[in-house]
């Protein structure tokens, strides 16, 4: 056996998202060849990929079928998560992807789904930050069980940086860790888009392969001023499968979609899609109808990333400080992992053919 032999085998072996062989895309390194013995390493796009194994069974079988049907093949995986960043990086520099999660309304499980895709992420190898951006309604510290817990300030030159509280593997920023709970944020804009840029450029996020942003109901003001401040990657739009939240889902849409923005959405996703009695697991009930969100993805032609049942655990994880990611509950974690594995696969296409991330000039 020699290395053009194995190379050439392994060029009939392709990624699955970016459309070519994983020689042609230089995905191989360390190729060794002893005797019978062949190991190499593939770099993924991304360590919460999952399509590894998918990968790693087409790379042993093509070497079994083209090169030699004895050899005793090992692949070692590494990642290098994709960015298209061509910004300056005067702000979040170390950050490779930032993802906005959106909704066209309130009441449909965004900071839920924001939280457990984070965890999600994490839970696949990425470093990853969750940023509460809901100034006026910010749950992400009761999420993560972290309320009443004050973040610390470094020392960084001339000012000072807010280091964000770590959990469950991810750092996490909320104005929930900065204010009394009793107290409401009674802000006109101009002071929300302070404080988020504050947050943005104040905060010691450091390298991080995905900052996902919780975002606030809706379309406006803390939209613009994100937009305007970081290169968004890309949103990914929560909907539940009933009419009202799909005709406000349909804004969400249509926002990032208008060309002055030119900020791709990454996917949809439908949350609260069907409920299954723990008694009666194998039965779904479409409470709030169904396929909505399915059916918006197709009429928008935008990737659908997937359903998340309504489970009961779910909302106690929450309010008990522990999102559906870091319990043990396995369908809730199977619906989440699922659909974290379906984002990343967008966001990693959305890289390779989609124009670089840009901070949006918006005309006022």
């Amino acid at each position: 056996m020699t290395n053009e032999d194995v190379l050439k085998a392994l060029s009939n072996v392709q990624e699955p998202d970016l459309g070519s062989d994983i020689v042609t895309l230089n995905m191989v390194k360390d190729l060794l060849i002893d005797d019978m013995r062949v190991s190499f390493t593939i770099i993924l796009t991304t360590p919460a990929c999952p399509m590894k194994d998918l990968m790693k069974n087409a790379s042993i079988n093509a070497i079994k079928l083209l090169v030699n049907k004895e050899a005793i093949v090992t692949v070692n995986f590494t990642s290098s998560t994709t960015s298209n960043r061509k910004d300056a990086k005067t702000v979040l520099s170390g950050v490779k992807n930032i993802i906005a999660v959106v909704s066209g309304k309130g009441g449909v499980g965004k900071s839920t789904v924001s939280a457990n895709l984070a965890l999600a992420l994490a839970d696949g190898g990425a470093k990853v930050g969750l940023l509460d951006a809901d100034i006026y309604g910010p749950s992400q510290h009761i999420m993560f069980g972290i309320r009443g817990e004050r973040p610390l300030m470094k020392e960084n030159g001339a000012k000072g940086l807010i280091v964000p509280i770590e959990k469950f593997g991810i750092k996490v920023m909320s104005i929930g860790l900065l204010i009394d709970e009793k107290q409401a944020v009674v802000w006109r804009g101009p002071m929300v888009s302070s404080a988020i840029r504050q947050f943005v450029s104040d905060v010691d996020w450091g390298e991080l392969d995905y900052l996902v942003i919780d975002m606030p109901p809706g379309t406006g003001d803390i939209h613009l001023t994100i937009v305007q401040t970081v290169p968004v990657t890309g949103v990914i739009v929560v909907t539940t499968p009933q009419l009202v939240a799909i005709a406000d889902a349909k804004k969400g849409v249509a926002m990032f979609s208008q060309a002055q923005l030119k900020v791709p959405v990454i996917g949809l996703v439908e949350n609260m899609s069907y409920f299954s009695p723990e008694e009666l697991p194998d039965n779904k009930y479409y409470i709030f109808g169904k396929d909505g969100g399915k059916n918006l993805a197709e009429e928008f032609d935008i990737p659908f990333l997937g359903q998340i049942p309504l489970v009961q655990s779910i909302r106690e994880g929450g309010d008990a400080g522990i999102p559906a990611m870091a319990a043990n509950n396995p369908v809730t974690k199977q619906a989440f992992a699922e659909f974290a594995g379906a984002a990343v696969r967008s966001i990693s296409m959305r890289n390779a053919n989609i124009a670089p991330t840009e901070i949006q000039e918006i005309l006022e």
